[in-house]
């Protein structure tokens, strides 16, 4: 009886496809552990191939260049943090609670992945930069707009898209910079406690912010008409 070549070829073609798979996941969580170990800047080709326990040869296969597995890296973990925010949010109608819950997703989503956090208040640094690192932009600017399309689907008055994007990055900004300092100055101590006040507090301000520009906006409207 003959083999079949047709069902054989699939199978290797199928294993194949893995173990590209596995190798270039095998790439990207030595980058991550590497860049937050060591920064963006610093972190260098040789430094995530001897992580890897790969060649130069295989990274190449895989990537073009430093600035290429950064993007890959940081796009990955930002569309985890989208999908876990619109879980979290998705049969949420009201502000305050929708804000708290987003603070409360990234708190969550960075506390037990420490390297993602560095990586992504590096990132957010990085963007600041005339001449950063390629591929950082889109990622981010997709977590924004979906931060500003949760406060837009609970509020009943259209906001200006600039100022929409003001309370995103006011989101955004929230979790890493708090941290960022927490973790140096409170050693030691109940940084839950803290933060859980200044979270409460954070969150009552940006929602009258809001509710404030609405009603700024409905009577720029009606002395206009």
């Amino acid at each position: 009886m003959q083999p079949n070549n047709k069902k054989t070829k699939k199978k290797g073609t199928s294993r194949q496809k893995r173990r590209v798979k596995a190798t270039r996941r095998k790439i990207l969580d030595a980058a991550r552990d590497m860049f937050a170990e060591k920064g963006l800047d610093p972190t260098t080709i040789d430094d995530i191939t001897e992580r890897a326990d790969l060649g130069k040869g295989t990274f190449y296969y895989h990537f073009s260049d430093k600035s290429d597995v950064i993007a890959n890296v940081v796009d990955q973990m930002m569309k985890e943090l989208v999908l876990a925010i619109q879980q979290r949010c998705e049969d949420i109608t009201d502000l305050p609670t929708l804000l708290d819950s987003i603070v409360r997703v990234h708190i969550d989503f960075f506390s037990n992945r420490w390297e993602d956090f560095v990586l992504y208040f590096q990132g957010l640094a990085d963007l600041k930069l005339k001449a950063g690192y390629s591929g950082l932009e889109p990622p981010f600017a997709k977590y924004l707009r979906s931060l500003e399309r949760l406060v837009d689907s609970v509020i009943n008055y259209r906001l200006p898209k600039p100022l929409l994007r003001r309370f995103a990055c006011a989101v955004a900004g929230f979790v890493p910079g708090y941290y960022s300092f927490a973790v140096i100055s409170a050693e030691g101590e109940d940084l839950d406690s803290y933060f859980n006040d200044l979270r409460g507090a954070f969150v009552a301000s940006l929602a009258k912010f809001i509710n404030e520009a609405m009603s700024a906006s409905q009577s720029t409207e009606c002395q206009s008409d």
